[in-house]
Parts: structure tokens; C-alpha cells; sequence
């Protein structure tokens, strides 16, 4: 069977295929060029003709550590095979969509590049992401991509693969200013947002229909304010209905919400203002509203949901499996009730599913996966103290628990109905791994693993729609991922898909010491996750200086049995010069430990975290004689950064030599979702947020201090580092700065920026921080 006669037979929602786009593979060459008042540039080019040994050329400006993987996969709407983007000779960066079998791994063409280059150009269009139309007629395509923060606008084509016909939408935009096209249900129409209004197009013909006309720099309507996106991790604004007649969709009001503004000194001869609506902790949120229009269009019903529009968050909606209801989530401002709710769009009756509440905060479910027809869905809480997957009656609205256990589930990975069974990612026993467990869906039946005992490490599966397939991708501390086809139950592998046995080797021929995950007690019955990687000739009768990677924040976690790449192997090379590296899991952070573990940082964010960093290091100390007291250092970034200046400021004589890179200094300066989640409201938690916040310890450092920000940080906006250099000189406390013009968060944009920020961290660790080792 083909793939066009595969989707065919299996109309369906239309699902929004998330590729991997091309355009990730290309840096954005940047004129931005800054001085560094570390030492001599030519330092960062040092290379060495020892295989063995790493230098900063070979993990920054090489694609020797790059290794294979698989990307821009996706299962067909059937399951027998999936989709890949390949490149093709014939067509001058021209991708193929091409079609696998499962079982046979034949290979077809389904779209060429040749058949995607528009009247009167020769070139094909680039495809950086895309979908096809349930029963696969049309192919719709995003190409010439822009970023816009946490957006991607574009120019979107729709092809008709029985013609061949081949158009653009939104005939007389703007080029690139089109955002989250998506099928009808039916196939028959495209919905897309331009100008921060709601437009529907029919995929056969030219005509537009705009739905909304009220959309500005102040009122979104089918897309999001930044803090949603950012938090939230939405930027898709609007729902079709399944009968396709119908198109619900957020409406964001930011008339109120102060608008910060970022300068880029850069790109042109003068400065360009980058202003952009920014809710911090306490200031007024978006007045955030759903509403339903016909998609023929119309005026628009809004839906009277309950409470303030403008002190609660709406981070979740969609249609329940009826064409005329909706089921959303509704945040308290506090972030600690979410109650799900359901309204009929014709009676306007809105109802309360069920409540979930905590002390501290609650997560937001990203995705309503239902069961029964739509009788029933799933949900996660931790309102048992573990983190479970609950079936929740549609009508009732009644709980039922499906993972029973003292353990948290990570994510559901699938959901095998017909058979009975949810597949699940988790790890009772160790919390650094990952695995994949199946558990009856009605609770009967224990859990049990699936991935394969032997094979130690985080796991990730990209589950087929059949359940019978899927996607394997692992990897462990010291080796990088391998992706293989397997089959379900069993676990069979299928065929490899990457192996990186060419990188394997590479990595093989390296000096590396030993790595091991270990626990520390810090007393009090506490023991945190750590993991300690050793110089290649250590030897335990001397004394060495300790490296600490830190994070720290309820968001993630650094002690994972995973591989992390470049930083990975940076800290390898630093093991190689004659330093100890460590990573310590302090309490709070987002680890499979239980709620308890979890949310006892609510309220002391940076307090209770620092203590146990301390306490951690202290242990550590008393515990291995190698360890140099006298020689600690500790760096991180974000979160990790701010952790960084907790740990040096609020305990001086323990660290002495930090680098903090896009720290946030000041918990006021954060965007209110992450912060008030964590802290508490700011009227309620003032002393907590002062207390929190780096900058408020400024007059206590001592050690040596390296503070590193982009200027273009859109995240953590740059006037945090700016805060505590003012709060530095203040208190006339030496330390050392570098600002990279226009970078943002990640500081990874423009030529060699990368390159640069580590042999920055590099020097600045050998001159305050001498590796090697010494006597006892």
C-alpha cells in the first residue's frame, strides 16, 4: 500500500507535524566583534597534535564531536513507516520527503524537491517545516523562516500532489509574515495568523477570509505575549473544531502590561530599540480571553469563563471530542489551582471537570489526550505525592489513579488503547536515568519495563501511532545517543538508525579518567545526586581543584545519566589539565524524587538550594583528602548563573572563584509566570524574594568573580548583570565583566561566539583558579 492510499483510509485530525528545521543547521553569521580583558585572543586557537588530548578548537570550531542523529522524523498517520527530509542531488538544496516502510524499509518518494519550485524560479523551496492534509492530498510548507523571539514566521506554500499545482498563501503580505498555518480537519482549508489577526484560506483556491480585525502590537489573537510562550511553551494560539466549521482561539489584551524595551548597538549606524510586552512579578498580566468564530467568518462568541480575565492564565484549550465544546485549563495568578473546565460554544453553559490545588504550585498539562471516544482523559498530578497519571471521567469529572506506586512518571510516551496499555517514561530506582514502563490502563497490572535491564542511562521514544513501533534514542554519561528502530512490546531492535560508532571511536582515544555518579549526605538523612569526573592520572595522594556545574532551580536538573556534548566535553578537557569536575542535584530541583523533594524550594528559590549546595561541598571535602579546600570554583548559566552568585556571595570563605553567565540577579527582574510559580506571589513574598536574589549579598564577596550576559537577552534581560555591577561598585568589590553585543540567552549567535565564551571561562579558571594537582 502506498503512502498516499495509507492516508486515504485514515482521515483524520490534522496534526501539526513538528519537524526539525533545516534552518537549525545554519548559523546566523553576525557582524558583532567584542574585546575581552582575559588575556590574548590567539590562546582560544591553541591546538594540540595529540589525539588524546582536547583543545577548545576541537569542541568549539570542528565538527569532530558532531556524532549522527536522527532528526526531522515522523510517523505516518498509520504507523507502517514514517517521514524523512532528505537532501537531493537534483535539486541544488532541494529536500525529498521520503516515505519508509517499517518492515521492509522501502523507500518512496513521496514529494520531490523538483515539484516545489514555483512558477518562473528555478530553485525549489526550501522546506523547513511541514504537513500534510489529513488523507494526505495537499502538502503544506513553511520556507524563508524568520525568528521573532519565540516565533517563527514564514512564507507557507500548499501543494496539490494529484496536480502539482503549486501557490503561496496570503497573496499581498508581507514575505515571512505568516504564522502557524494549519489544515482543517477536513482538509479543505488553511487557518493561519498575520498581523496578530485570524485568516482562513481554501487549499484549492486563491481567496482569503480574515476572521478577526481588532489585532495589534497590544492584542494577539491566535498567538501569545512573550511570558506565555516562554513559560507555557505555546505559541500555537487557535483550534480548529473537528467538523471543521468552527475556529476557537486565545485572545491576549497587553494594553496593560508594561513593555520592556532591549537596545541593539550593532546592526546599524544607530542604536535600535526592541520594545516588547514583559509582565514581571507583580505588575498586570494579559487579559487573556477564548473565543469561537465560524471559519465561513463572523462576529466572535467569547466564551464567560469565570473570575478575572486579568489574574489568571489560560495555558491549555481545545475541543473535546464534540464538535460543540471546549475543554480548557484556568490558573490562578498564584499557579497553585488549576481548574478544568468545559463550555458549550451554543448554550454558553461552562462547567468545572475537576480541581487540582497544592500548597505550593501546580503544572499545567500541555496536551488533553483522550480515551473512550472521548469519554475519558488523561491527567497528571502529584496530589498523592507522586507525580501519576489519573483517568478523569469527562462527564464527572471522578479520578482514577492508573500508575499506582511510590514513583514519579516523567511523561506518558503512548497510548496503546486497543491493548490496554500506557506506555510511560520513568525511573523509581535511580533518578538520574530514564526508562520506558507500560502499566495497564485501568491499574490492574503493575508496572513494567520495557527498556531492556541492561541497558543503563535516560532513554527517549517516539511511540507509532499503531503502538507497535518506535523511535529508540539513549545514551548515557559517556557515550552520545544511538537511535534504532524497535518493536513494541518486545523491545526487538528493528534496524539501527545512528549508532555514532565513528564519534565512539574518536571519543575512545581520548585520556579520560574516571566518572561516577555518586550520593553526598548532607546530613539530617539528606543525600543529593552528584556526579564527579576525575583527571586521567589522578592520583588520590595529592590535593586537586573542584569544578562545580550548577543549576539549582525547580526547572531542570544537572546530575543526569546523559550525554551532554560540548559542555560534556569541555569539562572532560578541564579534567585533562588537572581539575576535579562535579555537578550536585540540590533539593527542588525537577528530578523523579517525589513532590515533597520537589516543592520544599517553594518560597526559597535560591536559599534553601545555596544551603544544600553548601552543605554539599563541605561534605565532599571531609569526605575525599584530594579534594582541594582551598581551590573551589563553581560556574553555571541562567538559573545556574544566579546559583552561581548565591553560592559566592552567600558563602565567601567556601568558594573562591565563580562564573555566572545570564544570571538572574534580582527575582524581581524575571518574568512573572516562572518567578510567582516558584516564590509566591510578590505582596505576599517580599522578604523571600530579597532574600532569593543574589544581588542583595553583593557586599559579601571575596572571591574572584567572572559575571558574562548578552546584551540582546530577551530572557534574562541583560539589566540584571548591569544590577549587580551596579551593586559590585557600590560596594567597591573588584570582579571581572564581559557583555556580548546583541547576543541573547543562549549566547550563541554570530561568528566564533561560542568559541570565544569558552576560552573566556577557560583562562579566566587558569589564572583564578590553578589546575593541577598538589602535596597533601
Amino acid at each position: 500500500m502506498t503512502f498516499q492510499e495509507q492516508q486515504a483510509r485514515h482521515h483524520g485530525r490534522a496534526s501539526h507535524l513538528s519537524r526539525q528545521s533545516a534552518v537549525n543547521f545554519v548559523y546566523i553569521i553576525l557582524s558583532c566583534l567584542v574585546l575581552v580583558l582575559c588575556g590574548p585572543q590567539n590562546q582560544n586557537q591553541q591546538q594540540s597534535s595529540d589525539p588524546s588530548q582536547l583543545t577548545l578548537d576541537r569542541i568549539f570550531s570542528s565538527r569532530e564531536f558532531s556524532g549522527a542523529r536522527v532528526g526531522g522524523m515522523e510517523w505516518d498517520e498509520v504507523g507502517g513507516g514514517y517521514l524523512v527530509l532528505e537532501s537531493t542531488p537534483q535539486a541544488d538544496g532541494g529536500l525529498d520527503i521520503v516515505h519508509y516502510a517499517v518492515e521492509t524499509g522501502e523507500r518512496e518518494v513521496i514529494v520531490s524537491a523538483a515539484q516545489l519550485v514555483p512558477k518562473g524560479e528555478s530553485a525549489a523551496l526550501r522546506i523547513e517545516d511541514y504537513s500534510f492534509s489529513p488523507g494526505g492530498a495537499f502538502l503544506l510548507i513553511r520556507t524563508n523562516s524568520r525568528r521573532e523571539f519565540h516565533k517563527t514566521f514564514g512564507d507557507y506554500w500548499v501543494l496539490a500532489l494529484e496536480s502539482g499545482s503549486l501557490r503561496k498563501l496570503g497573496q499581498g503580505t508581507d514575505s515571512s509574515s505568516l504564522l502557524n498555518a494549519a489544515f482543517s480537519p477536513d482538509g479543505k482549508k488553511i487557518a493561519y495568523v498575520f498581523e496578530n489577526n485570524l485568516w482562513v484560506e481554501s487549499v484549492d483556491r486563491a481567496g482569503m477570509r480574515q476572521l478577526t480585525f481588532d489585532g495589534s502590537d497590544d492584542i494577539f489573537n491566535g498567538a501569545f505575549d512573550y511570558v506565555y510562550e516562554e513559560e507555557f511553551f505555546i505559541v500555537h494560539g487557535f483550534r480548529w473544531s473537528p467538523d471543521s466549521r468552527f475556529i476557537a482561539y486565545w485572545q491576549l489584551d497587553a494594553r496593560n502590561v508594561p513593555t520592556f524595551t532591549m537596545i541593539n548597538n550593532t546592526d546599524s549606524l544607530y542604536p535600535r530599540l526592541i520594545p516588547f510586552k514583559f509582565s514581571k512579578p507583580g505588575e498586570n498580566i494579559s487579559i487573556v480571553r477564548i473565543g469561537v468564530v465560524r471559519a465561513q467568518g463572523g462576529s466572535t462568541r467569547w466564551l464567560d469563563v469565570p473570575g478575572s480575565p486579568g489574574d489568571c492564565y489560560i495555558p491549555q484549550m481545545d475541543w473535546a471530542r464534540k464538535n460543540q465544546e471546549i475543554i480548557f485549563q484556568h490558573l490562578n495568578r498564584g499557579q497553585n489551582r488549576n481548574e478544568v473546565m468545559s463550555a458549550n460554544i451554543r448554550s454558553g453553559r461552562i462547567r468545572n471537570l475537576m480541581t487540582d490545588s497544592d500548597e505550593a504550585w501546580v503544572h499545567v498539562v500541555p496536551e488533553i489526550q483522550w480515551l473512550d471516544g472521548g469519554k475519558s482523559f488523561l491527567w497528571m498530578s502529584e496530589r498523592d505525592g507522586w507525580r501519576h497519571v489519573y483517568r478523569v471521567s469527562y462527564e464527572s469529572g471522578a479520578l482514577e489513579l492508573v500508575t499506582p506506586g511510590d514513583f514519579d512518571v516523567e511523561s506518558i510516551a503512548g497510548i496503546d488503547e486497543g491493548g490496554g496499555w500506557l506506555y510511560c517514561i520513568a525511573s523509581p530506582d535511580n533518578p538520574t536515568q530514564r526508562y520506558l514502563y507500560r502499566i495497564s490502563l485501568d491499574g490492574s497490572v503493575k508496572s513494567e519495563r520495557i527498556t531492556p535491564a541492561g541497558q543503563p542511562g535516560t532513554h527517549d521514544y517516539r511511540i507509532s501511532p499503531d503502538n507497535r513501533w518506535a523511535v529508540h534514542t539513549y545514551s548515557s554519561f559517556t557515550n552520545p545517543s544511538i537511535a534504532e528502530l524497535i518493536r513494541l512490546p518486545s523491545h526487538e531492535v528493528v534496524r539501527t538508525l545512528a549508532d555514532n560508532s565513528a564519534l565512539n571511536d574518536i571519543l575512545a582515544s581520548l585520556k579520560r579518567g574516571d566518572a561516577e555518579f555518586i550520593r553526598v549526605d548532607i546530613g539530617e538523612g539528606v543525600e543529593l545526586d552528584a556526579w564527579m569526573m576525575r583527571p586521567p592520572d589522578f592520583n588520590p595522594q595529592k590535593k586537586y581543584p573542584v569544578l562545580f556545574y550548577v543549576y539549582g532551580e525547580p526547572w531542570g536538573s544537572t546530575v543526569r545519566d546523559s550525554w551532554g556534548g560540548q559542555r560534556y566535553l569541555w569539562h572532560l578537557m578541564l579534567t585533562q589539565q588537572g581539575y576535579i569536575v562535579m555537578s550536585v542535584d540540590n533539593r527542588g530541583t525537577r528530578v523523579p524524587r517525589g513532590r515533597s523533594w520537589r516543592k520544599i524550594i517553594y518560597g526559597r528559590v535560591g536559599i534553601l538550594a545555596s544551603a544544600d549546595q553548601a552543605a554539599a561541598v563541605r561534605s565532599i571535602i571531609d569526605r575525599w583528602d584530594y579534594v582541594d579546600p582551598q581551590r573551589i570554583g563553581i560556574w553555571g548559566r541562567s538559573g545556574g548563573g544566579a546559583m552561581t552568585l548565591n553560592a559566592m556571595l552567600r558563602y565567601p570563605d567556601l568558594y573562591h572563584t565563580g562564573m555566572s553567565a545570564a544570571p538572574v540577579t534580582d527575582q524581581r527582574y524575571y518574568n512573572c509566570i516562572y518567578q510567582e510559580r516558584y516564590m509566591g506571589l510578590l505582596e505576599d513574598n517580599k522578604e523571600g524574594y530579597e532574600q532569593g536574589s543574589p544581588v542583595t549579598f553583593a557586599s559579601q564577596l571575596k572571591g574572584n568573580l567572572l559575571l558574562i550576559h548578552g546584551t540582546g537577552d530577551d530572557n534574562v534581560h541583560y539589566q540584571n548583570t548591569e544590577a549587580m555591577v551596579n551593586a559590585l561598585i557600590r560596594h567597591n568589590k573588584p570582579f571581572t565583566m564581559m557583555s556580548y553585543p546583541n547576543r541573547s540567552h543562549g549566547i550563541r549567535e554570530g561568528q566564533n561566539t561560542v568559541l570565544h565564551l569558552y576560552g573566556l571561562m577557560t583562562r579566566y579558571l587558569k589564572d583564578h583558579l590553578p589546575p593541577g594537582a598538589v602535596r597533601r
